[in-house]
């Protein structure tokens, strides 16, 4: 089960964030995962549970964002969403295409923490990820 290898990464990369932040309580990671990421969200889910345990993320909620399959059709010059990832074929003119834009992904998009001083909730993005991504 290579979900439960992905959570403990989520947490190696989400600590040291969350560590320098200061804050007491982690409300929610928020991933996005591509179509194509061989990724088992639900699997996903339930090992997240298992590595936040004893550490500052216990407690916290996992969301996940799924994401399309997005292909780049060169007859079209446009990029297409594909119904899934068995056949690649542009949803408009029906020509093959392999040019994969959108769907491979798999990185963590913000982490949500409470604040220190009013402990309400705020965004918690880390300037160590880069542009809000961090691939895994």
């Amino acid at each position: 089960m290579h979900e439960l290898s992905i959570a403990h990464s989520l947490v190696e990369l989400a600590l040291p964030v969350v560590e320098r932040a200061g804050s007491p309580r982690v409300r929610e990671v928020r991933i996005a995962v591509g179509v194509l990421g061989g990724v088992s969200v639900d699997s996903l889910l339930f090992c997240y549970d298992i590595a936040v345990r004893d550490t500052l993320l216990e407690g916290s909620r996992l969301v996940v964002r799924e994401v399309p399959l997005i292909v780049h059709c060169a007859t079209c010059a446009r990029d297409v969403e594909l119904p899934g990832p068995t056949q690649f074929r542009c949803t408009v003119c029906g020509t093959p295409s392999g040019d994969i834009r959108k769907g491979r992904e798999l990185h963590i998009e913000a982490i949500e923490v409470d604040s220190l001083e009013d402990e309400t909730a705020t965004d918690g993005r880390a300037d160590s990820l880069a542009s809000g991504e961090t691939a895994l």
